[in-house]
């Protein structure tokens, strides 16, 4: 046997291996998803609110810390970009936040076993529907650790059993999280209804596509790649949470000092953030005013900005936006700007380049305001208001899974209501059909 047909069994032995070990993280899954499903209110939330006190343990905390800077010593040594380095960190900003959602979900209403809707027949048949869990959830995520927790809160309060399928950049991470996720469901002999696919080989990830028999619904969140990756080789429904190319735009009627203050929130809070702003619009009757200020409290964050011809001759300098830099979710500290003559144009233009994640106006002029809801259709209107609220704690789902751009099942922000479905109940009292 020569070296290449030894290196082709060789791979050809791995692949089996990783094969069989998604089978049985799926399987597993499945079955622990009968049990996760019928799990009364007080046992989810007591679980959710261990883990809470777990991450607030100095001993917990010190492992999570060291797992992740052994992630961030990997990435920093790939020399990956801030952008990605922001999404990997874990500090005390984001623990608290952690915490803070886990006790917020633990707080909401049980979406499981609500009757939503009731009516009766002709023949004396009650018709219902009751919500029940999707059932296995897996989510294909990058980077971004605290993924890890938000995810398993959500689907565990919805009665679902999820598998996690993280990004190799921060495997350590979320190997640390999921252990202490899985220490808190030991005692009720339920570890398997948080499975975590360990696993840096993306083959892992095709393989997983592959289990339509286990999983009910997969949710990719990452890069527009990753998306793409998976809506191409998945046999499982999908909830796509794709790129967030977010627009503002400052009307005629605009407050401009609110204006300004908006836009800087939206784009240099965290510009690394799918609800962070990409793209400013802004009416030409008040361009002359608002952009050169705005212009300089940007220079002044470290904002590279690229117009159009008309905003640069207001604010000569600036780079030349390009049709591409309209489409682009930067993820940067890079915001495009066009001046539009009407509402109507900036809607056209937010229908030609967005993504239909979240859009916001900025004006003083409620018929606006109100053209602007009724017209833009993406997951996430505004008014007065930064895209970064576009979030579900923010929103008062306590956490989110992501955020759905496909308007099927699931819109915007997923919390608990976007993981349960509806099942049918009949009341009868000898009803036949005839």
């Amino acid at each position: 046997m020569n070296m290449e047909e030894q290196t082709q069994k060789m791979t050809s032995r791995v692949s089996s291996s990783l094969e069989k070990q998604v089978c049985d993280l799926t399987s597993r899954a499945r079955k622990s998803s009968r049990k996760t499903a019928q799990l009364d209110t007080a046992t989810k939330n007591e679980v959710l609110l261990k883990i809470a006190h777990s991450l607030t343990s100095k001993h917990t905390k010190n492992q999570l810390l060291l797992a992740n800077s052994q992630d961030l010593e990997v990435a920093k040594k790939r020399e990956v970009s801030a952008v990605m380095l922001d999404r990997l960190t874990l500090n005390e900003k984001r623990f608290s936040s952690m915490i803070q959602g886990l006790k917020e979900v633990a707080a909401l209403e049980d979406p499981v076993g609500v009757v939503r809707r009731m009516w009766t027949r002709p023949n004396g048949l009650k018709v219902g529907k009751r919500t029940i869990p999707l059932g296995v959830i897996g989510i294909i995520y990058e980077a971004r650790p605290n993924v890890t927790i938000d995810a398993f809160s959500l689907c565990f309060k919805s009665g679902n059993t999820i598998l996690l399928k993280g990004g190799s950049e921060a495997i350590n991470s979320n190997r640390a999280l999921v252990k202490t996720i899985r220490e808190a469901l030991a005692p009720l002999g339920m570890e398997d209804a948080c499975q975590f696919l360990d696993s840096t080989n993306r083959e892992s990830v095709l393989f997983l596509l592959r289990q339509e028999e286990d999983l009910d619904l997969i949710i990719p969140r990452g890069g527009e790649g990753l998306i793409r990756f998976v809506s191409e080789n998945s046999r499982i429904p999908i909830i796509k949470h794709y790129k967030g190319v977010c627009h503002l735009y400052v009307d005629q009627d605009a407050d401009l000092s609110m204006a300004i203050s908006i836009a800087e929130n939206a784009k240099v809070s965290r510009p690394s953030v799918c609800n962070a702003l990409e793209t400013l619009l802004v009416h030409g009757k008040i361009a002359s005013n608002f952009l050169p200020a705005f212009a300089e409290r940007m220079q002044r964050a470290g904002v590279e900005l690229r117009g159009d011809t008309q905003t640069r001759k207001i604010v000569p300098g600036l780079s030349a936006a390009t049709e591409e830099d309209y489409y682009s979710e930067y993820l940067d500290l890079i915001l495009s700007i066009r001046i539009v003559d009407s509402l109507d144009e900036a809607v056209a233009h937010i229908e030609k380049y967005g993504s239909s994640h979240t859009e916001a106006i900025i004006t003083e002029n409620y018929s606006h305001s109100q053209k602007f809801l009724d017209r833009v259709n993406s997951s996430v209107v505004l008014v007065n208001a930064s895209t970064r609220f576009s979030d579900g704690g923010q929103l008062g789902l306590g956490a989110e899974i992501g955020i759905s751009t496909t308007r099927l099942h699931a819109y915007g922000p997923m919390g608990l209501d976007g993981l349960v479905t509806e099942k049918f109940i009949v009341f009868g009292n000898g009803q036949v059909r005839i």
